[in-house]
């Protein structure tokens, strides 16, 4: 019986597996087209969580604005490059006099002598200012690196390092509090020398005045002397003066950052959703970001009030984005800081109006609500949809193959019919071949 070699057929001559690439080339044609819908939904759908992103960033650029704190900014300064001075939010205006009297010191004692293994089991009492006593055992024989970590593993509230002294070993303990309440007692079968006394760091407020008064600190860094200011000193006998004044410039970089802020999200709605002529924008067109984009404007550039945002140094310009001028927004501040807060912060009370920062924080809120959101829910629905295409192909894939079976049966049936009456005509060819000649013969 005919059958394929390689590809062909042996009866029909055909180049079978040619013949069904082809074919089912024509039948995957539905399958490529829902290929192609699930490339463009993916792509819609990261567009989506891209400018998702974007307002995002303008919705927390706008929260720092509606912050109270952010429109009472304070900046910590010292007079002594021996003292370094910061103000965290909320920190109070003020200013601070003082003298160093004295740094923070850790407490430390060193062995008497050199180390010798003891000969028996050995325990020290290490006692903290507090007056806890941690027993530590020493075992017999113990190196001097053995003891140092029996120590460490003691916690004992010290630290036991190994110093080499040249002709032997000693073991230094450490507080591990820096100040007063790091002082510690050994007691027990090991002697151990007072090395550096803890101690806490001393200041003196109005050194030489008739108020002035001490101030001190487990380690050198001193905190809220001044509400919300830490400073830290380096230099015994230094003094030094601590300022804590508001700080415009701050604020000014906040109106800056939001308009930086929308700026970025307006490009970023701009170039997904352009629909001008040759556009490839992936969302070109698309109704949902042009209300985003309309509302963002909306937010930033209608009046507060009676007063234009202008007035603190935020406009619209002709080109559609945001211009912040930070020149005028600080003359403003300066001249009013009420307005200028209001312009940007809104009002309160009764007939409160909301300002620019809260407006585009409520824009963004509407747009990028993890469950409500307009751009949430586009993305989600996209996802959604490509889930769902995902399917519709992997069941294609499914179909095909079936087909390709089946195409594949079918030639191999018709190879094996043309294949039998190729057979039946050799036969009937042999036959008719073998039956004896006629011939008429002529008669005198």
């Amino acid at each position: 019986m005919a059958g394929m070699s390689t590809g062909i057929g042996l009866a029909s001559g055909l180049d079978y597996t040619t013949l069904v690439s082809q074919l089912m080339q024509i039948e995957a044609q539905p399958q490529k087209l829902l290929e192609t819908r699930l490339s463009e939904t993916r792509v819609d759908a990261s567009a989506y969580r891209a400018v998702n992103t974007a307002v995002s960033a303008m919705q927390t650029a706008a929260e720092a604005l509606t912050k109270a704190t952010t429109w009472t900014p304070v900046k910590a300064s010292s007079s002594s490059s021996t003292v370094t001075a910061s103000a965290a939010t909320g920190a109070a205006p003020g200013s601070v006099t003082f003298t160093v009297d004295r740094l923070a010191a850790r407490h430390a004692r060193v062995s008497a002598v050199d180390w010798a293994p003891p000969a028996t089991e050995t325990t020290l009492t290490v006692t903290r200012a507090d007056g806890t006593a941690k027993p530590v055992t020493i075992a017999a024989g113990a190196s001097v690196q053995d003891a140092a970590a029996q120590i460490n593993r003691a916690g004992a509230g010290v630290t036991a390092t190994v110093l080499d002294t040249g002709a032997g070993h000693r073991i230094q303990l450490t507080a591990s509090a820096s100040g007063a309440d790091g002082v510690f007692s050994v007691s027990g079968g090991l002697d151990f020398k007072l090395l550096t006394q803890g101690a806490d760091a001393q200041l003196t407020v109005g050194a030489g005045s008739e108020g002035s008064f001490p101030v001190t600190s487990s380690t050198n860094t001193f905190s809220d002397l001044l509400p919300g200011v830490t400073f830290t000193v380096a230099e015994k006998g230094a003094t030094a003066t601590v300022t804590a004044a508001s700080d415009p410039s701050a604020v000014t970089a906040a109106v800056q950052a939001l308009v930086t802020a929308v700026n970025s999200a307006l490009t970023t709605v701009n170039g997904y959703s352009y629909n001008g002529t040759g556009s490839t924008a992936a969302l070109r067109g698309d109704s949902a970001l042009r209300q985003v984009a309309s509302d963002i404007l909306s937010a930033v550039s209608y009046a507060v009030g009676n007063r234009s945002p202008a007035t603190a140094g935020v406009e619209l310009t002709r080109e559609g984005a945001i211009k912040f001028t930070p020149e005028t927004f600080t003359k403003a501040l300066e001249s009013d800081p009420a307005l200028a807060q209001a312009l940007l912060n809104g009002t309160s009370g009764t007939g409160g109006v909301p300002g620019v920062a809260q407006r585009v924080l409520e824009v963004a809120k509407r747009a990028t609500d993890a469950t409500t959101g307009t751009l949430t829910r586009l993305a989600k629905s996209k996802d959604d949809q490509a889930t769902e295409l995902e399917k519709r192909i992997d069941d294609w894939d499914l179909r095909l193959d079936l087909r390709k079976q089946s195409l594949t049966r079918q030639f191999t049936a018709m190879e094996s019919a043309l294949g039998a009456l190729q057979n039946q005509s050799s036969w009937l060819s042999s036959q008719l071949s073998a039956l004896p000649s006629w011939s008429k013969s002529s008669s005198d």
